[in-house]
């Protein structure tokens, strides 16, 4: 899961989706594809073009945000297939600008589990097919940590010890989920006296925190620089990687549900082609590539069940089953709430 800014509109911004949207109309490829650098195999386009035939041309994306300020700015032209996580797929369905799933076309839906095909915010895959999904948790040192830090509270109100030796995700979601989680509130709350409780909690959190860390906390588990910290959990297994003693735990209170998901534009010309890009995805094996690269569990069960058992042995959340993984509550569109959440974020940022 990659870091999030809030969408913006400057001049410079609209001169780089200009330039985006005129090359990608530009590409001789079947297929312009817009994903996180790194989240599909090296080699897609030319294992793509073998099975098929077809060109793809695969364009990166830092953020969320960074790709729904081209496909609003653009009305979606310009790309055929994107890569967004499920609120920001719930955005783009209700913007008109989603092509409904051509389940004909994809044979390959059978190999989701049964659970990944009733959730909320798509029930039945009808504008989205998940790629990725897991878990946000703790991520700690357990030869740096006393017992098992089983509690937002223990990251949020930490031992002294551990004072200035943990970080929180930056991104508002994430951020305001680990103090929602804690206070018993939902992740999408929306109701203002709870978010100004949730803000004063976070606010004193602050206080007692190494950083914000989005893309480099593991990193710190490894040298020691933090003993615990709040994770997503394929990103708790790369620190797990460098050291054993890493260990990812989900609290007692809950976690939030991500998905990362693949949505057909509305507006590409080559609606056939993308539906069989979907299926080569949802193919066993090469669905399999993200979990045993990326070290995210994915939401296919042929693909799940191919996997080596050692790689759940060394990363045991890889093992949390689909039917323990949806009773988490999933991240939704919070429609113009998200406003209420960035402008919170940040008054908790700039406080003392």
């Amino acid at each position: 899961m990659n870091a999030k800014n809030r969408l913006t509109a400057t001049c410079a911004a609209a001169a780089l989706i200009a330039a985006s949207i005129a090359a990608g109309a530009a590409s001789a490829a079947d297929l312009v594809i817009s994903n996180w650098d790194g989240y599909m195999a090296p080699d897609i386009a030319d294992a793509f073009k073998a099975a098929t035939g077809l060109e793809i041309e695969v364009v990166n994306h830092a953020t969320n945000e960074e790709v729904m300020g081209k496909l609003m700015a653009s009305g979606g032209k310009g790309y055929d297939v994107v890569f967004v996580s499920s609120p920001f797929a719930e955005i783009l369905n209700g913007q008109g600008l989603a092509e409904p799933i051509d389940k004909a076309a994809v044979p390959n839906l059978a190999n989701l589990y049964p659970e990944a095909t009733t959730l909320a915010y798509d029930p039945g895959n009808t504008f989205s097919v998940p790629y990725t999904w897991g878990s946000t948790g703790l991520c700690y040192r357990s030869d740096l940590v006393e017992g098992t830090p089983d509690s937002w509270m223990n990251l949020l109100q930490p031992a002294d010890a551990l004072k200035g030796k943990t970080t929180m995700l930056a991104t508002d979601r994430w951020l305001m989920a680990a103090g929602e989680l804690a206070k018993g509130h939902s992740v999408n709350e929306k109701d203002p006296a709870k978010l100004e409780e949730v803000k004063n909690l976070l606010v004193e959190a602050k206080k007692t925190l190494l950083a914000y860390d989005d893309t480099t906390f593991y990193s710190k588990l490894v040298s020691g620089e933090a003993s615990l910290v709040q994770a997503w959990d394929g990103w708790c297994n790369y620190g797990i990687t460098e050291n054993k003693d890493i260990k990812f735990v989900v609290p007692k209170e809950g976690s939030d549900l991500w998905i990362d998901t693949i949505v057909v534009m509305k507006s590409s010309e080559n609606k056939e082609a993308a539906m069989k890009f979907i299926d080569f995805i949802l193919d066993a094996k090469n669905h399999a590539w993200a979990a045993q690269n990326i070290l995210y569990k994915v939401p296919n069960k042929a693909a799940m069940e191919s996997l080596d058992k050692a790689l759940a042995e060394q990363y045991p959340n890889m093992a949390m089953a689909p039917a323990d993984l949806v009773k988490y509550e999933l991240l939704r569109d919070l429609g113009t709430a998200q406003k209420d959440y960035s402008r919170i974020v940040s008054e908790i940022k700039a406080a003392n």
